[in-house]
């Protein structure tokens, strides 16, 4: 199920002028019922019945809009024959107060399924290393608390999560922020260092040495994620760094489990993280049939971090599952 979530933007106005700051409305004496005014006078045009609807009189609702006005520096409403009609700066706030409270709608909401034990929704991304080693055991911790909540998990590359984070499509992702990407659009906390290894299948002819180097294994057929990807790119960078020429045989696929399949049928070389390749040769089927292959170079993947999108809150189910992967990793990391 795919469901996108609007921005969660309880505590910001955001209304492009030259006269304010990040919170200059609300430094300057926004409040809410000033939200709930200007989209009741955008639903009604009139003033009396937005008054109505504020159950305040209407010579309240008059000073209030004049509140607003002197708050923004600028012309909200004009009146014409059958009441008032809003400015163009008047629509604008009118279009980001209702968004605003909605927003505080579903929190509200929100807070109400948790205290009942009915939960809520989360959206999250992850690269796969940490969606195996931190969103699994978060979950579980998750599940035990609040059995109501509702996780749903894209595994991606860091470039397809970071343009889901700014579709509003995930709560929060963690990966890599794109170098194609501005980073301001973005909050960041690292988390975690990734290390990477090959994968090969258990009778893979280079399993009978004690170590292989990259000329050992250039020459065989590889498994690589799609060009431009954080772990494709460290690995061309290995082979160039040491003066060795890239592999030539390579299918591309960001589908671990056509990784698999090819690694366990052929004698293909694949790199994952060291996570997903201690997992897969635990596991009792054919999956198992995949081996690390000893190396003797490293292969250091950029660390990964719990990413959110700039001044976009998170809603209570969201902000719960990541302070847990946040506790979770500095457990693993201690």
């Amino acid at each position: 199920m795919t469901i996108i979530s609007e921005p969660f933007l309880m505590d910001h106005v955001d209304i492009h002028s030259d006269n304010f700051g990040d919170d200059g409305l609300l430094r300057a004496g926004l409040k809410l019922n000033h939200l709930r005014m200007i989209v009741a006078i955008e639903d009604s045009g009139q003033i009396s019945a937005a008054a109505e609807v504020l159950n305040i009189s209407q010579p309240a609702a008059s000073r209030m809009l004049s509140e607003m006005e002197s708050i923004t520096k600028t012309s909200l409403y004009e009146r014409v024959a059958r009441g008032v009609v809003l400015t163009t700066f008047g629509a604008a706030l009118a279009r980001r107060a209702r968004k605003i409270l909605l927003e505080l709608r579903e929190a509200s909401r929100e807070i109400g399924e948790l205290k009942s034990g009915k939960g809520g929704s989360v959206f999250i991304g992850a690269v796969t290393a940490p969606a195996m080693s931190l969103v699994v055991p978060a979950i579980n911790r998750v599940r035990k608390a609040y059995p109501g909540i509702e996780i749903n998990i894209q595994v991606e590359t860091s470039n397809v999560l970071a343009r889901e984070l700014l579709a509003a499509r995930h709560d929060f992702i963690i990966g890599r922020i794109p170098d194609d990407l501005n980073p301001r659009l973005f909050e960041v906390t690292e988390i975690g260092i990734e290390r990477a290894c090959l994968i090969v299948r258990g009778h893979h002819p280079l399993m009978k040495q004690k170590t292989s180097s990259l000329s050992d294994v250039r020459d065989y057929d590889w498994v690589f994620q799609p060009p431009g990807t954080l772990l494709r790119r460290t690995i061309e960078d290995v082979f160039l760094s040491r003066g060795v020429a890239l592999p030539e045989n390579i299918v591309n696929t960001s589908s671990l489990l056509l990784t698999c399949a090819i690694i366990c049928e052929t004698d293909a070389i694949a790199p994952v993280a060291v996570d997903v390749a201690q997992f897969l040769a635990s596991q009792g089927s054919n999956a198992s049939d995949v081996r690390m292959l000893p190396i003797d170079f490293h292969i250091n993947v950029k660390p990964y971090s719990m990413i959110t999108a700039r001044e976009r809150a998170l809603p209570p189910s969201a902000r719960l599952l990541y302070d847990i992967i946040l506790e979770e990793s500095h457990k693993q990391a201690g």
